[in-house]
């Protein structure tokens, strides 16, 4: 593995930095105290290949790897973990589904308006009472005809309310048996497919998480992603490159956390010297630094396996249940080293602490992580 890095890379890091710092940075703290979904930002951010990076150049979108995409997730949540939650969700849930397991004519029709972010895509199969139990869901589809009818509700879904677009994984076989999923596409506006509540959330509150209920929503079988029954394979598979998603959420906003401790630290004077002298800091910073290249390490071996195609589920799972619980270490670490000022709003690191909780427990919690793990080291 390659760790040099290329220069298309940091072409790719400079982009989406500076966007960050010019069109984000400003508004981070306005969206989160009113929990504003920017979708204005995301608009802008498809014009420069930010929300399809994943996606094939004829389809609209960047054409790029997972080192980008990694890159692109970093510099974003480095800077709002909100907005960086959503360019995740919208790049490897939504359009990687659609990406992975589209026919021909289904990447035509959506692939180039997710990839510009002219439409917003939303990503289904979390439920009330089946986060990780996904073989007992509610939510059914059943065959009628040349159509589906659909049922149910999903939660905790990001752009659940706001996204043009949503791939859904619906039951269509009886519960808790093999083969008992299947995936489809609905459009918003489709009739008896609406929003129900958002969700107020302690961190991540630029990024709207909400229901999505469906009453006798009929859609054409057309909108079927794949064979029946191979719905929760599907996600399965998605979910490999989305745990990257989150790793890299995750190092960006540990990464975030600790440049603005080690700035502060150099700044901030006690008995005349900077805190940064004394050994109580320092080794904060050194164990700060040394677990975020940890994380970042286990984040790129994942990203290389998938952009070679290989096997890579339990690097994924790694890299994301590692990187998660160094963010919610190095967030803590940080408001530790900013003192009582840590704990205020006037300065980053109290949102960084609340954001990064969240990266422990989305698109499967970190105990989950160790239980896919723990299954493919027994397997060898």
């Amino acid at each position: 593995m390659n760790f040099s890095t290329s220069e298309l890379t940091e072409q790719v890091q400079q982009t989406a930095r500076e966007f960050a710092r010019q069109y984000i940075k400003p508004h981070v703290m306005d969206w989160d105290e009113t929990q504003e979904f920017p979708v204005e930002v995301f608009r802008e951010m498809g014009k420069l290949g930010l929300m399809g990076v994943l996606v094939p150049e004829e389809y609209g979108g960047a054409g790029l790897g997972y080192v980008e995409y990694k890159t692109v997730i970093e510099e974003i949540a480095k800077v709002c973990g909100s907005v960086g939650l959503s360019v995740a969700a919208h790049n490897s849930l939504c359009t990687g589904h659609i990406l992975a397991f589209g026919n021909e004519e289904q990447k035509k029709k959506y692939l180039p308006k997710l990839a510009t972010a002219e439409w917003i895509g939303a990503w289904g199969l979390t439920e009330a009472n089946t986060g990780s139990d996904a073989g007992n869901m509610k939510c059914t589809a059943v065959k009628d005809g040349d159509s589906w009818v659909i049922n149910g509700t999903k939660n905790w879904i990001t752009h659940g309310k706001s996204g043009e677009l949503a791939v859904v994984i619906c039951r269509t076989g009886e519960p808790r048996t093999k083969d008992n999923s299947t995936a489809f596409v609905v459009e918003k506006g489709t009739p008896g497919f609406g929003a129900g509540k958002k969700e107020n959330k302690l961190g991540m509150r630029a990024s709207e998480t909400a229901e999505m209920i469906f009453d006798n929503c009929r859609i054409p079988d057309a909108n079927r992603l794949g064979e029946v029954g191979e719905g929760f394979k599907q996600a399965m598979k998605v979910l490999d490159g989305g745990r990257i998603s989150i790793a890299s959420l995750s190092l960006g906003i540990a990464k975030g956390a600790y440049e603005a401790a080690l700035q502060y630290s150099k700044e901030r004077h006690q008995f005349d010297q900077p805190i940064s002298n004394f050994q109580g800091i320092s080794f904060k910073l050194a164990d700060m630094a040394t677990e975020i290249m940890a994380a970042d390490l286990l984040t790129l071996r994942a990203c290389d396996l998938k952009n070679r195609k290989q096997p890579m589920t339990k690097e994924a799972a790694m890299a994301k249940y590692y990187a998660s619980e160094v963010a919610v270490k190095v967030a803590n670490d940080a408001v530790q080293v900013f003192g009582g000022y840590g704990y205020t709003k006037d300065f980053p690191v109290e949102k960084f602490y609340r954001d990064a909780k969240l990266c422990t427990i989305g698109e499967g919690t970190s105990e989950i992580q160790k239980l896919v793990i723990s299954r493919e080291v027994l397997k060898s």
